[in-house]
């Protein structure tokens, strides 16, 4: 059966910021395009759903796009109050009434993946989920294993691998053109304004920190270019309060050892100024050497050569200066109606709707014992591929993240990483 003419249902679960700037838009695309659709997007309340519908952006670039809301917007009404409504179960309903073997795209707080990821796992559903997949290995684990017994597809949405500098940057490594990785160092500082944002009421200190929630990207970054697996995590957060009162870690300082021996350091943190050009600050730099030269590897991910300045409409933070970064994820003009994604965001997302449907196309029609026993063999080659993510060619990213929660809540204390006989964490 022609992939191109499977397409899949999917609800997303989560309607806050990455569903607004990546994850919609590129499945809006998708619709667009027969991959997808329906769309429905599922909140805890009516208010991101609305703010959602009611996007400029969004309305501007798919003008005849649409999602169905749960909770229904109509039911909820205009009042000042319709929004406060809480609904924390009614994911739960809209993915069991799924038909089976469709899409779910969990972009719900970090501490809250594993339970969502569950409950679509076991209505039979692919996933797509934001990183990092879960918060300790032992759940990767299960997920992996409930996900490998019924031929289903999990994609950790780890966008970074789609960058078209990361990919190069993997190739040559493994070419042996840098040498052996020996010492770097990364940040990612995302913006001031995450700050009022909902972040305030999710971010505190026992669910997440900067470290795990934004630094897991250059973790993952370094082991996708050279296969280098971690084996020490330590990391110090400097706690702070949002504006609702809430404590949590706005900054961190992380450092991992690679098993060769190799060091990167990791800055990360939510105070990037709104008004600085761009709307972040992120970049990776690698030092290798072979023996007789040394090697080095510099991504400025948050500059990529291009700048703007405006007289009106500034950019994200409400800067009139910019350093815009095309790459990650843009709208732009096309051939047909509105704007489309363009990016390696839209691409990460696009790789792993992709592969669901091949999966779901050659398996169409077999019996269900063939059919289980093939979709089996695609993901394996996925997960031996190596370039999508997944549980099972990702799984250092779990260790590291349960490896720094650890650190992170006890200021910093070292926390080993042993792969025999089977993965787990130990303190120094």
């Amino acid at each position: 059966m022609n992939a191109n003419l499977h397409t899949l249902q999917v609800t997303i679960v989560g309607g806050g910021m990455i569903t607004h700037d990546q994850l919609l838009p590129s499945l809006y695309h998708l619709e667009r395009l027969g991959a997808v659709g329906p769309i429905t997007v599922c909140a805890l309340n009516a208010a991101p759903l609305r703010a959602l519908a009611e996007s400029p952006t969004l309305r501007r670039a798919f003008p005849n796009s649409s999602f169905v809301a749960k909770p229904d917007l109509c039911a909820e009404g205009n009042g000042t109050n319709s929004t406060d409504r809480t609904y924390p179960d009614l994911y739960k309903e809209v993915i069991r009434a799924m038909p089976p073997r469709q899409l779910v795209v969990v972009a719900v707080p970090d501490a809250l993946h594993n339970e969502v990821i569950r409950v679509a796992l076991d209505a039979n559903q692919h996933i797509l989920c934001v990183k990092p997949l879960v918060q300790r290995y032992a759940e990767a684990a299960e997920l992996e294993k409930i996900a490998c017994e019924r031929g289903l597809l999990v994609g950790v949405e780890y966008h970074k691998r789609f960058d078209r500098r990361a990919l190069v940057a993997r190739q040559d490594y493994r070419a042996g053109r840098f040498g052996e990785f020996k010492i770097g160092e990364a940040r990612l500082v995302e913006p001031w304004y995450y700050r009022h944002s909902n972040f305030q009421n999710w971010f505190t200190k026992e669910n997440a920190d900067p470290f795990t929630y934004v630094g897991c990207h250059y973790v993952d970054q370094l082991y996708f270019i050279t296969g280098l697996r971690p084996v020490n995590v330590s990391v110090v957060g400097i706690e702070g309060k949002f504006p609702n009162g809430n404590v949590g870690y706005m900054w961190s300082s992380g450092r991992v050892v690679f098993e060769n021996g190799g060091i990167l350091n990791l800055i990360n943190g939510l105070g990037y100024p709104d008004d600085a050009a761009g709307s972040n600050d992120q970049g990776l730099t690698m030092f290798c050497e072979n023996g007789d030269k040394g090697g080095i590897l510099v991504h400025n991910d948050s500059w990529r050569g291009v700048m703007h300045s405006y007289v009106r409409d500034p950019g994200p933070g409400g800067s009139l200066f910019n350093s815009v970064s095309p790459d990650y994820m843009k709208l732009v003009p096309w051939e047909g109606e509105g704007l489309k994604p363009v990016g390696y965001g839209y691409d990460s997302v696009e790789a792993i709707v992709q592969t669901a449907r091949r999966i779901e196309a050659a398996t169409a029609g077999l019996p269900e014992a063939e059919a289980l026993k093939r979709r089996r063999e695609m993901l394996r080659a996925v997960d031996d591929n190596g370039i999508l993510a997944t549980p099972a060619n990702s799984y250092i990213n779990e260790l590291v993240t349960e490896a720094a929660r650890y650190s992170i809540l006890r200021n910093g204390v070292p926390v080993d990483i042993r792969y025999e006989p089977q993965p787990h964490i130990v303190p120094s």
